[in-house]
This record gives C-alpha cells, sequence and structure tokens, in this order.
C-alpha cells in the first residue's frame, strides 16, 4: 500500500482531485447507509440538499488527496498551494508567550492544514506538536506516518505521557492543533448539544487551555479550484474557555457551537458521514 500511495503521489493534484470528486459519488450511490447518516446529520443542521450535495464531492477529494500529501518527496513544498487569512491573529496570540491552541475540525483539507502550518510557522515557532493515535489496522500505520515525517511536524502518542509533553510544549509557548469534533474515548469527554444532538465532545481542550493558558483559535483549510487552498484563522472568541470556573460541560458547549459556526460558513465541505454522534468506544486511560 505505501508503494501505490507513493506513485498515486506523482499524480497531479489536481488530476486527484477529479477523480476523488467522481469517488465520492459512486460510493453515495453505493452506500444507502452513508446516504442516510448524511441526510440525518444535515437535516438535524437544519441544511438543505442544495447547501450540502457537494460535500459528497468533497469527501471524495479528501481521499484522493492523501497519497499527495502523504506520500510526496520530502522536499517538496505545499506553501505554493495555500493562501493565508488572518494569520495575524495567530502571530498576536504567540507573542502572550503561553502557547496557542489551533481547533480545526473536520472541514475542509485538515490534513493540509496540518502540514501548511508546520511548514509555514515553524521556521520562526518551532514545531507544530500534535497528538497522535496509530490506525488499527497494520498497513493504514505504515501509510499514515508518511504523514508525519514532514518539516517542523511532530507527534505525540494519544495518551498520558503524550498530553503531558503537549501540555510541556504550550508552556514554553508552543503551539498545536486539534480536531475538536473528533468523538473520544469513553472517559475522554463529556455529552453536549451540537446542531440541536447531544454528541460525546472532548474535555481534553478546556484542560489544557486551563493548565497552560494558551490562547484558544478557530482554524481551517478551505479547499479552492485547481488544487489550491486557503489557510483561516478566525478572531479569538473563546477566551472563557481559560476561565477556571468554566465547567467541562460548559466548555464543550462552547466549541460545538464554535464548530457549528465554521461549518455554516461552508457546509458544502464538511464530513457529514462522520458519525458525530456516535457512542464512544472504549477508552484506554489517557
Amino acid at each position: 500500500m505505501t508503494r501505490l500511495f507513493r506513485f498515486l503521489a506523482w499524480i497531479p493534484l489536481r488530476w486527484m482531485q477529479g477523480w476523488g470528486a467522481a469517488l465520492g459519488w459512486l460510493v453515495w450511490l453505493l452506500s444507502p447507509a452513508y446516504r442516510q447518516q448524511f441526510h440525518r446529520q444535515t437535516q438535524a443542521a437544519g441544511l438543505s440538499w442544495a447547501q450540502t450535495r457537494d460535500a459528497v464531492s468533497a469527501t471524495g477529494k479528501m481521499v484522493a488527496e492523501l497519497p499527495w500529501l502523504w506520500a510526496r518527496a520530502p522536499g517538496q513544498s505545499v506553501l505554493p498551494r495555500v493562501q493565508w487569512e488572518g494569520l495575524p491573529h495567530f502571530e498576536q496570540a504567540m507573542r502572550a508567550g503561553k502557547g496557542v491552541i489551533l481547533l480545526s475540525p473536520h472541514l475542509g483539507c485538515w490534513e493540509m492544514g496540518g502540514q501548511a502550518l508546520a511548514e509555514k510557522l515553524g521556521p520562526q515557532h518551532g514545531d507544530l506538536l500534535a497528538l497522535y493515535r496509530p490506525p488499527r489496522k497494520a498497513w493504514l500505520q505504515a501509510v499514515v506516518g508518511l504523514s508525519r515525517q514532514r518539516v517542523f511536524f511532530k507527534t505525540a502518542s494519544a495518551s498520558l505521557r503524550g498530553v503531558r509533553a503537549l501540555v510541556k510544549h504550550l508552556r514554553a509557548g508552543g503551539y498545536t492543533a486539534i480536531l475538536p469534533d473528533q468523538v473520544p474515548p469513553e472517559g475522554q469527554g463529556v455529552w453536549a448539544d451540537f446542531f440541536g444532538r447531544p454528541v460525546y465532545t472532548m474535555t481534553l481542550l478546556p484542560k489544557l487551555a486551563q493548565q497552560t493558558g494558551a490562547t484558544v483559535l478557530l482554524a481551517w483549510c478551505e479547499r479552492l479550484k485547481a488544487g489550491r487552498y486557503v489557510f483561516h484563522v478566525l478572531p479569538p472568541t473563546l477566551q472563557a474557555l481559560n476561565h477556571p470556573d468554566t465547567s467541562t460541560e460548559q466548555a464543550a458547549l462552547m466549541v460545538n457551537q464554535a464548530v457549528e459556526r465554521m461549518v455554516l460558513m461552508r457546509p458544502d465541505q464538511y464530513l457529514w458521514g462522520y458519525a458525530r454522534d456516535k457512542q464512544p468506544r472504549a477508552g484506554d486511560g489517557t
């Protein structure tokens, strides 16, 4: 599989995105369960088919982008493909010296976003350190591992040891990126509303903010045409996460509401097929 990804990485990204769009619709046609999940979640969000139908092709593009993002030549930069909006918000937060936590949900191309962030910010601000839980399947571990070998992009295990390393990194003025709408393992979240439905939401984020004083910013990487992107950093709105009196339940609701606002910017690029309201799996003590 690694060889296949390396081969596909030589194909122009815009071609892969085109094929990915077709793949997205093929999966849509062949999977009634996927269609049901998609419609259930978009309807819960109060969105029409016209507003969200392009998310079907966007999901296929996301999959087709992975070989180029994960297995391209080590020295091949992503930066010529990425525009930046709102980066001064990040720079201002970094000057406070307490670190920055970037929340980037399943919107747009978050894999491109992580690599672009590390490559853009690394020369001045050092490594982006992200928590990483290896896939369960051995063949996928080797493939995903390719993406974690990029310049200024470092990972720590999604364990107690890894969390401690992340706290230390933030306290030293570093930065990280977190998927806030990923369902955490059992025991590592609380139930909070998301588009009117209770979903299991991580508690790690407010704990990190309160322990380190790091600024929490919203960010996402929007997919444009022809293999181009724009990375958005939004003005800070989640200062309450740092307050010690903010409960985990309140913090979870704040984060979900912030993700809702981001999704409504481009609902046609959200991963509606992700079971956001699924039951958490058994925890591992993180």
